[in-house]
């Protein structure tokens, strides 16, 4: 499922990303790469705030549906 779907306050683990290269090199950078865990904080207008290690990161509508959690 997109993050954006997943439950609020609870650890997922990212599937897939799907998206080109320099967007996967990015997330990467920020910590989000296949088999990562990080927690839904919040979600508005689809548009998510997430908490990956020891930090929060949003992320636009554009980005977090290219993101798939279970």
């Amino acid at each position: 499922m997109p993050i954006m779907l997943a439950p609020l306050n609870e650890e997922v683990r990212v599937i897939r990303i799907l998206a080109d290269e320099k967007l996967k090199k990015h997330l990467e950078s920020l910590g989000i790469l296949p088999n990562s865990v990080l927690t839904v904080l919040s979600t508005v207008n689809g548009g998510v705030v997430v908490a990956i290690k020891n930090g929060r990161l949003a992320l636009d509508h554009e980005i977090a549906s290219k993101i798939l959690v279970a």
